[in-house]
């Protein structure tokens, strides 16, 4: 009998895969670690580069963005404008996602709604950035004069110089833009679960508010682990909007860690050593926080389970071993 050639496939995968490859090592892996080397030099426009590793300290360009008072409010920023975005964000992403997703309910025209509540995340930034800034310009901005016209205000009123306000309208656009994402996201992770729970749900003769809680949510964990990382990821490094949009103002209120690194590194000074410290901050903290989050909403049965299959595997190993003796 001949014997069958055993031919593989699998270097036409990495062939395919090369592509990627080369684009990853270029435009993702080398300037993540160029970043990482410039923040232990003193690189400041164009000239001379010279190694912090050979000083005293070479960790200074990190301990000057850590005491300085204008990245700590950045950061502060930063923080509060993510939270108070995504939180609105998911809450109405779920709500829409469970309304769309419930088979008790038959909404005409629902592909189009679909559309429409997606529709603010293919605008660009620049296009949102400029729409809104007519909408709340002083004196003569539609807002304006809606507020007038209605009575609700005698005049006239700047709301892009008051802090708390140019923060609300920043995390109102952050959360008009996202949500629709957010929504198809959360949708395409209902639709994923198997009939027959519902089903089963049904006849046990729960509600959509139990269905939702007891059914839905925990069987879309990881796709709301995936949600709350990529968020997370786009919330720290927020800069568009609040760049376009107030260019940091007023008084620095809506300046992001992404738009204190932008001018750190681009507005006139070209302090590169130090933007790129700020960059590296920013890295570890995100890394960190989504360590904490995968950890926090692991599958804790699955993790039970591999313990058991671990231990189960030593205790036959060790027997082997002492059968071979």
């Amino acid at each position: 009998m001949k014997k069958k050639n055993n031919f593989s496939f699998a270097k036409y995968g990495y062939l395919f895969s090369l592509p990627f490859l080369i684009a990853f090592l270029i435009f993702s892996l080398y300037p993540t670690l160029y970043t990482a080397l410039i923040g232990f030099t003193d690189l400041k426009g164009v000239g001379t580069v010279k190694w912090n590793f050979l000083s005293e300290d070479p960790f200074q360009n990190f301990k000057w963005v850590l005491t300085s008072p204008t990245f700590m409010t950045a950061f502060k920023n930063t923080t509060k404008l993510w939270i108070c975005n995504f939180i609105p964000q998911l809450g109405l992403a779920l709500l829409l996602a469970a309304w769309f997703t419930d088979r008790r309910f038959k909404i005409p025209g629902e592909g189009a709604f679909k559309v429409l509540f997606y529709m603010p995340n293919i605008i660009t930034a620049a296009t949102v950035a400029i729409l809104f800034n007519a909408l709340f310009n002083y004196p003569m901005g539609p807002v304006n004069d809606l507020l007038v016209r209605f009575g609700i205000m005698s005049e006239p009123y700047n709301f892009l110089v008051k802090k708390n306000i140019a923060q609300d309208i920043v995390i109102f656009i952050q959360t008009w833009m996202w949500y629709g994402y957010t929504m198809i996201i959360l949708i395409s992770g209902i639709l994923g679960i198997s009939p027959e729970i519902f089903e089963a749900a049904e006849v046990d003769g729960a509600n959509g508010w139990q269905t939702f809680w007891l059914v839905t949510l925990p069987n879309i964990k990881t796709i709301l682990l995936f949600t709350l990382v990529t968020s997370l990821i786009g919330g720290l490094n927020m800069f568009d909007i609040p760049k376009l949009f107030m260019l940091g103002g007023p008084d620095n209120a809506t300046m992001t860690v992404s738009v204190f690194i932008y001018n750190l590194a681009f507005s006139g000074g070209y302090i590169y050593n130090r933007a790129a410290a700020a960059s590296m901050i920013m890295f570890i903290i995100i890394v960190v926080l989504s360590s904490i989050m995968f950890y926090a909403l692991r599958d804790r049965d699955e993790a039970k389970l591999r313990k058991i299959v671990k231990q189960q595997e030593k205790e036959q190993k060790k027997r082997l071993k002492e059968a071979g003796r």
